[in-house]
């Protein structure tokens, strides 16, 4: 799969799984009203789980500092200015950006979290 393409959401049923199940990583598939995320075939069957539309988050296609994907709503760490910031990835067509500010690479930033699971994160600045 080319990570530039891939969507992750949590399940629909995430509050009655544990922690490191919440979350899913795929293409994204829509009918009528609800949302699934499709990673594989079994026995030309589509492996899919329904999702929550509200924690839907598109794959930037670059990595932090550490090498993990960058999706939109994560929230990352930089230095800007010689000061230590933290803020949120938002996708508006047809680029990714910092809510606050712009930059133009990531590779040096470092994802703390994300404004589902982690919203405190964001009262520190």
């Amino acid at each position: 799969m080319n990570d530039r393409y891939l969507f992750r959401a949590k399940r629909k049923n995430w509050k009655q799984l544990p922690k490191e199940m919440w979350w899913v990583e795929g293409y994204l598939y829509g009918i009528w009203d609800r949302r699934y995320i499709l990673w594989g075939m079994t026995n030309d069957v589509p492996n899919m789980v329904e999702v929550d539309p509200s924690t839907i988050c598109q794959c930037t296609g670059l990595k932090d500092k550490n090498g993990k994907l960058i999706w939109e709503n994560d929230i990352l760490k930089y230095e800007w200015g010689g000061e230590e910031k933290i803020d949120v990835i938002k996708y508006e067509a047809p680029i990714f950006t910092y809510s606050k500010s712009m930059r133009w690479s990531l590779y040096k930033d470092e994802v703390i979290g994300n404004i589902f699971d982690n919203p405190e994160l964001l009262e520190v600045d």
